[in-house]
């Protein structure tokens, strides 16, 4: 377990290494030529320290607050490593955000300042800049905001910029992340040096050996989570703090990521499900295309069979894959399971998933495949991860044990609370809401869960998400929208139901899935009005939404549904940045869809 930081704050250890191994690789950064080019942790302090001297030279001070409103990139990481070098705290905001969520974080986190990436996002900010009064200075990136920064701090004394790191503590706030937040304003949450050095150092030293393809290997992960939700930035501090090579990548489509998997050739990633689906589905639809389809479900049927035994196995519950399973298993490596491990870059052993659940087969398909996927959870509250898998004994469905130093406890009405050196200090300005989750230490998570006979964390739904029926049924909508949206052809889910006779879903589909769908079948491509009303596509769906009820009773299950013609987005407001469902959002705009299903 690591111990919780005496001494110092984040960006120590950018200096440190640059003393200890100025040469050794720190990052990779793609050119505008689309090259990846190293740069070494000596570069990377001096592009630190340049930075940061820039930032006293235009006024940024000791614990003022800083925005930072972009993608993942580069820049993001010198410029929270630079506020950190200040003592400065930075304020993180989605690129999607609206304008008035942008104003609600710069107003309610008294920002002095912010970075953007790009022109429409300094319009955003442009557009609500007269009701902000305290916001000074707006840097673009794509406007040459580092450079100009460099320069103005070109002639600062490097000893002024260390005696303000020296006074960093760990108690002191490194940021403040608003959660997305399904319903009502989000939140700022404050977290110090000292939970995030926790949580990253925790995770480091019971986790590093994954972080290698091989032995021995150059650990390395390439960074295309959002830099504005926690997940991502524990991958971005932990990665500095545990000398593994950081790459970014800016957007999470398939057709954009993959490439740069290929190129990076990341030794693990950490990733949310909906990517170890794309994958897994997009690797389908190349089989079927190639008329190997059967082939390949006999690959995952296998891969499933073979990484069950030795979860068994791993348990005391078997004595592992058999001899005739084994032959199976050698028998696809080549011809499939080597070549899902190719569309990850190559290099790719172990990885982590977190954000929300993932299907325990899917789990297993990644393990028979050669992939080992870590399931953990947590919350913005807690730093990131207050649970995950061991590298030892993986249970898939599950989210694993508490990471060392942390306790998790179920309380009576099955809410799951958590005790730990990360969990946060509480809520910014917002001492009524603090109270409601914090305890004497504890945090009430508003999430239902269960531990089994050996710790492990199974995550049931959310306490505000339950849905009651008129007939006094309870049930939780997480499982069952998981099972349909498991599906290749679904792409969100979300069930219905309360105070109405009955449980119901509304379903939208994934367009490319459904392309393929329709080309393999030798069908017209159809518009988005004619798709929902197609007789094979609703029977396709149906087989979805009957595999999902075969899990609950006959109380719980989805008696109807009904196909969407739109996906929900977070641009319409019925998604949060991190992509949960705003159910109260989405079935105000749905109010005629969703009376339809009980008529």
């Amino acid at each position: 377990m690591a111990s919780a930081p005496q001494v110092g704050g984040l960006a120590d250890v950018v200096f440190d290494h640059a003393t200890d191994d100025p040469h050794r690789v720190a990052l990779g950064r793609k050119g505008s030529d689309g090259v990846w080019r190293d740069v070494s942790s000596a570069e990377f302090r001096d592009e630190v320290l340049a930075l940061a001297k820039g930032l006293l030279a235009h006024g940024v001070r000791f614990g003022d607050r800083v925005a930072i409103m972009s993608r993942t990139r580069y820049e993001w990481t010198v410029f929270d490593f630079a506020l950190w070098t200040v003592g400065a705290q930075s304020v993180p905001v989605y690129p999607t955000s609206s304008a008035e969520q942008v104003f609600w974080m710069l107003y309610d986190a008294e920002v002095s300042a912010c970075v953007v990436e790009h022109e429409d996002h300094a319009m955003t900010v442009g557009s609500v800049i007269d009701r902000l009064p305290r916001l000074k200075k707006l840097w673009q990136l794509d406007a040459g905001a580092v450079d100009e920064l460099t320069r103005a701090g070109a002639e600062i004394e490097d000893d002024v910029v260390h005696r303000h790191r020296r006074a960093v503590t760990p108690d002191s706030t490194a940021t403040v992340i608003y959660t997305s937040g399904t319903t009502g304003r989000p939140k700022g949450c404050v977290i110090t040096h000292a939970n995030f050095m926790f949580e990253t150092d925790t995770m480091i030293a019971r986790w590093e050996p994954v972080f290698h393809s091989k032995r021995g290997d150059e650990a390395s992960t390439l960074l295309f989570l959002p830099l504005a939700h926690v997940f991502g930035r524990m991958v971005e501090i932990a990665a500095i703090r545990g000398r593994v090579k950081l790459g970014h990548q800016p957007v999470m489509r398939a057709s954009e990521l993959l490439p740069d998997l290929a190129a990076f050739r990341p030794s693990f990633i950490l990733a949310v499900p909906y990517i170890f689906e794309k994958i897994f589905h997009a690797a389908r639809r190349k089989a079927e295309r190639e008329g190997k389809a059967g082939p390949f479900d006999k690959a995952v049927d296998v891969a499933v069979k073979y990484a069950e035994a030795r979860e068994h196995r791993a348990f005391g519950l078997g004595p592992g894959p058999s001899a005739g399973l084994r032959l199976q298993h050698q028998f696809f490596e080549k011809a499939v399971y080597s070549k899902v491990r190719h569309a990850m870059g190559g290099r790719v052993r172990h990885a982590m998933s977190g954000g929300s659940g993932m299907d325990r087969r899917l789990g297993l398909f990644f393990e028979g495949a050669g992939v080992t996927v870590f399931e953990g959870y947590g919350l913005t509250e807690t730093s990131a991860a207050a649970t995950a898998n061991p590298p030892e004994r993986t249970r898939y469905g599950t989210v694993g044990q508490p990471i060392p130093g942390t306790t998790v406890h179920i309380a009576k009405d099955g809410e799951v609370w958590l005790h730990g050196a990360h969990v946060f200090g509480g809520y910014l300005n917002d001492p009524k809401a603090t109270d409601a989750v914090l305890r004497d230490g504890w945090l009430a998570t508003g999430d239902l869960g269960a531990l089994d006979e050996d710790g492990y964390l199974t995550i049931t739904g959310r306490k505000k998400e339950i849905l009651v029926t008129s007939g006094g049924k309870s049930v939780s909508p997480a499982g069952l929208e998981e099972r349909v949206r498991a599906h290749p052809l679904v792409a969100q889910c979300i069930v219905v139901g309360n105070d109405r006779p009955y449980i119901a879903a509304l379903v939208t589909v994934d367009q490319e899935a459904v392309e393929h769908w329709l080309a393999m079948r030798e069908k017209a491509p159809l518009l988005p009005a004619d798709l929902v009303r197609d007789p094979d596509l609703e029977l396709e769906i149906r087989r979805a939404v009957v595999a999902a009820n075969t899990a609950v009773s006959q109380a719980e299950s989805i008696r109807t549904f009904r196909i969407l013609a739109h996906p929900f987005t977070e641009e319409h407001g019925l998604l949060t940045p991190s992509l949960k469902l705003k159910r109260k959002a989405i079935e105000t705009a749905y109010t005629v869809e969703v009376n339809a299903l009980y008529r």
